[in-house]
Parts: structure tokens; sequence; C-alpha cells
């Protein structure tokens, strides 16, 4: 997180509420594993859904489910004949997430998959209107080149923790999830298919869309 946690505080404040099954979820999440920072928080999801509606999305694709509240936060925002495909490789974390899903008003416009992103995006058919890539940062890229043919000609693409705690600016963070976040977000400003807006929302989101 770039902010301190009273403003993070107060963004929560001054935002909707957290629906129920959103705060129950995030409630067992925090108490489950010590990784909870991993999960989207509530401004966050919010955008997340806000983003889902702006854009008029139908089909969408989310790379890292981790206990599943960014994708109990987009479903809400989709419309009845809408579907979410998201990724997990960490049975743990899938189960949490599908008992939540099973529980929320939106279980069946989930689908689940547990295993291998990579390959489990190998056999998925576009198009997909928005992708939300979160999960783990040294596959970025290779995320991000297997979903671009995939989507839609007016999609967005969503990633997270670009700004990783503000690490990714200067030298000092030589590690490998920081050097591969500084490659990701190079390459895609860099990218002639696409157009990048960067926002210091949480951890950072770049929103990637076609140039048309």
């Amino acid at each position: 997180m770039i902010i301190t946690p009273e403003l993070d505080q107060y963004t929560v404040d001054h935002s909707a509420p957290e629906p129920p099954h959103l705060a129950a979820l995030a409630q067992e999440t925090r108490a489950f594993t010590k990784s909870h920072g991993m999960m989207v928080g509530p401004v966050e999801g919010q955008f997340l859904a806000l983003m889902v509606q702006l854009s008029g999305a139908r089909r969408i694709l989310e790379i890292g489910t981790f206990t599943g509240y960014s994708a109990l936060s987009m479903a809400a925002a989709l419309p009845s004949d809408g579907s979410i495909t998201t990724c997990e490789i960490n049975p743990d974390h899938a189960a949490i997430a599908r008992r939540h899903f099973d529980a929320s008003p939106h279980a069946g416009r989930i689908d689940l998959r547990l295993g291998p992103a990579l390959d489990t995006l190998a056999a998925l058919a576009g198009p997909f209107d928005l992708v939300f890539i979160d999960a783990d940062k040294t596959n970025y890229g290779r995320y991000y080149e297997a979903v671009l043919p995939k989507l839609a000609p007016t999609g967005v693409i969503l990633v997270d923790n670009v700004l990783w705690s503000g690490r990714v600016v200067g030298p000092d963070d030589q590690s490998e999830d920081a050097e591969a976040i500084r490659r990701f977000n190079d390459h895609v400003r860099d990218d002639p298919r696409v157009t990048c807006l960067m926002l210091t929302i949480r951890d950072g989101v770049t929103v990637i869309r076609p140039v048309r």
C-alpha cells in the first residue's frame, strides 16, 4: 500500500459500504492467512465493480483468485447473462473462494479453474471484455501476452500491484518480483498495441486498452 493506513481508512469510510458477504470473506481471509494483504480491499473491489459496469463487460477473466474477494466484487456488477472465469493455483485459497462463491447471490456467474493459470489460459477461448491480472508477479509479462489476443476489441485489462508499495521507484529493491514488475510496466508503456493509464489506487492498478 502506498498511502497511510489512516488515509486508506478515510477512503473506505467515504465509499459505499462493503456488502455483508464480502465483509464475511474478508474477515475469514484475515483469520486464515498472514498473506491477507494479497486480498483487494473494499475500495479496490468497488473500483473493479465500477469498471465492469462502465465497460459493459459480460465476459470476465481473472488471473489470481486468492480467496475470491475480487471475483465476487466483479460478479456483483455483471448483467444477468454475464460470467467470470477465475484462475487459482493454491487449493486452500480456492476452497475458501468456492465456499464463499456458493454462499453468495452470484454463484452461478463464477467459474473457478484450479491449476497453473498459463495452462488454463491456453485452453480458454476469447473474447473477454475485461481481464484482471493479480497473480505471481514474475509471470505478469506472460499473462499479459497470453490474454491480449483473447481480449475483445473494446476490452480492458486491469493489472494490480504495479507500484509494489512504491518500491518500483529507484534501484533499491532488486528482488525478483520488483524487477519483474518494472519490466512489465516498461513493456506495457512501450507496447504500440495498447494505451495504458497507471492509477495510484491501493498498490497501483494499470488500466490497459487496445489501440483502435
